[in-house]
């Protein structure tokens, strides 16, 4: 945050009294408004007051309620994504927010060629099974990608209203099943026959078939990743409904 503001100081405006527990901004940048809501760290149990820790993650979760995407900073010098971080990035992903990941202090890490690559695979394994997320290598210090971060934050922002036509959404995802069906149930074939996306503020798909109580996570992970992979969904958690055509 302090990296941020001193980049364009003049277009800050604190917000007094908005909250008690964690500090609103404005900030302008690339003609675009962001209200940026800043909380407190989270630090390992062993180290801080108990009591205190848990109001820590308190206003942390309040924060995800406020925002539209969620930046999880985590510490390039642990080498390691902690507890704490999976906690924080499984109730954004709960509360079906976007997110970027933000790996904070990397000018201080002892790099080889693969490190970067390494480190982000450690990242994506952990976050699993959703992966599709914006992972950014910064230092705040040094204003390492900071504007990297920015234009990342303004992609998902952007994949968080993503509408696609219902004729190309059929085109596109009917094609995908064809390839690869649904299993049978007790010998009786699984037909999706038509698929939209909800009116809603998640992206949010309805695929409606015969058997829709019979239609296992593995292959709505699927229907999923066919969506991330033909439509632009990053940093995006989204919803998969099985329906009664």
């Amino acid at each position: 945050l302090n990296t941020l503001i001193g980049q364009q100081r003049k277009n800050i405006t604190n917000i007094a009294g908005r909250t008690r527990d964690s500090i609103h901004t404005h900030y302008n940048l690339y003609g675009n408004e962001f209200l940026l809501i800043d909380t407190a760290g989270i630090r390992k149990k062993s180290k801080v007051n108990e009591n205190l820790e848990f109001y820590s993650v308190i206003r942390a979760i309040k924060a995800i309620d406020e925002a539209d995407v969620c930046l999880l900073v985590l510490d390039a010098t642990a080498l390691a994504v902690e507890s704490q971080d999976m906690a924080i990035f499984r109730q954004i992903e709960l509360k079906k927010k976007g997110v970027v990941i933000l790996v904070n202090k990397w000018d201080a890490v002892e790099k080889s060629t693969n490190t970067m690559k390494e480190y982000e695979e450690i990242i994506r394994d952990k976050i699993a099974p959703f992966r599709d997320v914006p992972i950014v290598f910064i230092s705040a210090i040094e204003k390492q990608r900071i504007h990297k971060a920015i234009d990342e934050i303004l992609e998902v922002y952007k994949n968080t209203q993503r509408k696609i036509p219902t004729s190309k959404l059929n085109e596109v995802m009917l094609e995908e099943i064809q390839k690869y069906q649904p299993p049978a149930y007790r010998g009786e074939y699984i037909r999706i026959k038509f698929v939209t996306q909800l009116p809603t503020r998640v992206p949010s798909f309805a695929f409606f078939c015969n058997h829709p109580d019979h239609i296992r996570q593995p292959y709505k992970n699927y229907l999923e990743n066919r969506l991330r992979e033909n439509f632009n969904f990053t940093g995006v958690p989204i919803n998969i409904f099985m329906r009664t055509k």
